[in-house]
């Protein structure tokens, strides 16, 4: 098939599926997509963004393949992300008469992947789906591990359900299109994985940053196969985020709270996890787990990203409120991830005067967006 392929397992016994990595793979999609499925329909689920740049060549690959292609353009942002959207998908799979055995693929970003897969997993009990994401964050991040669902207006991703994909395509070619708002924020989740599991990874960000900026192949091949293989390592030994799993929220219990706030339009995810990781390391070294140079080191990397490290909220009160809605509060509790060192993390819950000290100390300036804000697209 061309060019060389890159491939990361996630274990996980009778529901194990590969990561496959390669640049051009959206070519072959007609042809993977006739080796997985059971029957000639397939619903190809997208927004109305990435349909503009790929669907037509998709539908195109889909039927030269003997497949009956049905499409469903949803409308684009986290918005969107509403159990009334996934609706729309849960109409047209009936309408088509789509069956246990017919095969959803998510072709777009992490809303689209999520969204698709919560469709699978509940549409006559749970029906087979493929993740396609043409997204940074996507690509490293939410297609990996079978998390699916939507948001609710008190908090992000409430509803959903555990149901891993078949499979996940990567083509990082993808990525070219993407605007760089989007690209930049992708990254947030990069840094992430070198923070909470790979030290040596974290050195490779601080050094390559430059080269990961203007998009070098080699370098943008080497961060989605490295973030692919630590998410999988994690979703292996705990599939269902009882335990070890957790350590992947890091930066997300500040950032959810932070995207609830501008409700889920003044920032976009990874804009809202960049800010994220500098103050929850911030708020690490203040309980004392962390000294300041770990938290100099992320700061240095998220900005040299081109991502915000500022607080968005003045509102204790509000971003506490916020927090309290995040689906990790465990009796009442939130329970964070701090690091201890680049590399190394532990998972505490938080009292309210403890954040509440740690608040007087933070600034607050700026709407926390990165300094790309151009047209958001794909």
């Amino acid at each position: 098939m061309g060019k060389i392929e890159q491939r990361v397992s996630v274990s996980l016994k009778s529901r194990s599926y590969d990561i496959v990595i390669k640049p051009g793979l959206i070519d072959e999609l007609g042809v993977r997509l006739q080796s997985l499925a059971s029957t000639e329909r397939v619903g190809i689920v997208t927004d109305r963004h990435v349909a503009r740049h790929y669907l037509s060549a998709v539908v195109s690959q889909c039927k030269q393949a003997g497949l009956h292609p049905v499409s469903i353009v949803l409308p684009p942002g986290e918005k969107n992300k509403t159990l009334a959207t996934v609706e729309k998908i849960l109409d047209v799979l009936a309408r088509e008469r789509f069956e246990r055995k017919s095969l959803l693929m998510a072709l777009g970003g992490g809303v689209v992947g999520d969204m698709t897969g919560f469709a699978a997993a509940i549409y006559q009990r749970g029906i087979p789906f493929v993740q396609v994401p043409t997204t940074l964050v996507a690509q490293v991040d939410s297609s990996v591990g079978g998390k699916t669902g939507v948001d609710h207006r008190l908090g992000k991703n409430l509803i959903g359900a555990f149901h891993q994909p078949k499979a996940v395509w990567i083509d990082t070619k993808f990525l070219g299109t993407l605007p760089k708002r989007e690209w930049i924020a992708g990254l947030a989740e990069v840094i992430k994985y070198g923070i909470i599991a790979d030290k040596r990874f974290f050195v490779y960000l601080e050094r390559t940053m430059p080269a990961i900026l203007k998009l070098e192949p080699r370098a943008v091949m080497q961060i989605v196969k490295r973030s692919c293989e630590i998410k999988a390592q994690v979703v292996a030994a705990d599939e269902q985020e009882s335990d070890r799993r957790r350590i992947l929220n890091y930066g997300h219990t500040i950032g959810h709270a932070l995207e609830a706030l501008g409700g889920y339009q003044s920032l976009i995810h990874g804009e809202a996890v960049g800010i994220g990781l500098v103050l929850e390391a911030d708020l690490a070294r203040h309980q004392g787990y962390c000294n300041s140079k770990t938290v100099d080191r992320i700061r240095s990397v998220v900005r040299a990203a081109g991502l915000s490290d500022r607080l968005t909220s003045p509102s204790l009160e509000k971003v506490w409120s916020a927090m309290q809605h995040d689906k990790k509060v465990s009796q009442g509790k939130v329970v964070g991830v701090w690091p201890n060192a680049i590399g190394r993390v532990r998972i505490v819950p938080i009292e309210r005067g403890t954040f509440a000290e740690w608040f007087k100390t933070v600034s607050v300036g700026g709407s926390g967006r990165s300094r790309y804000t151009a047209k958001r697209g794909q």
